[in-house]
């Protein structure tokens, strides 16, 4: 159960990432160029958000399966970096809370904004911002903090997180 929520986590990351790189780039063309606010645009804003809520539902469920990531404020090991109990069950569960939220607040202001173009700007700055936040808190393989594979497999050797 646990390497299946693990894979599905790790696969959808890269679709939420996607989405998000693609209105980000969608509001920011939008708002440059004085476009119309299209039912495109909007489906963009709303799958995105629901993307990162199923995520963060993910998420929820390989931090509850996990072995290793519980919170822990003992964030320091024996060799001066950073311990991954510590980044998985503080940094990176803290992070990425804090950019869901600020997404799903961006996607809610976009919605009520009565001009296309204060529209394409609350999505530019909100999800820019979520976007930058979900980038520093991913373990991405090359990361000085935690590293992790671009893609998990559901092998069990790959148990860790």
């Amino acid at each position: 159960m646990y390497l299946t929520l693990l894979f599905f986590h790790s696969a959808t990351r890269w679709l939420l990432l996607f989405a998000l790189i693609y209105t980000v780039y969608s509001a920011f063309a939008g708002y440059t160029k004085g476009n119309r606010f299209t039912n495109a645009d909007n489906a963009w804003r709303h799958w995105t958000a629901t993307i990162a809520h199923i995520q963060l539902v993910l998420g929820m469920l390989v931090y509850t399966q996990s072995p290793t990531a519980k919170f822990s404020l003992n964030a320091i090991g024996g060799n001066g970096h950073i311990r991954e109990p510590f980044f998985f069950g503080v940094m990176h569960l803290i992070l990425m809370l804090t950019a869901i939220i600020v997404l799903t607040i961006g996607s809610a202001m976009a919605k009520r904004k009565a001009t296309d173009a204060k529209k394409f700007k609350t999505i530019l700055i909100w999800f820019g911002l979520a976007l930058l936040i979900i980038l520093i808190a991913i373990p991405w393989p090359f990361s000085p903090v935690v590293q992790r594979p671009y893609i998990r497999t559901l092998q069990s050797t790959n148990i860790l997180l």
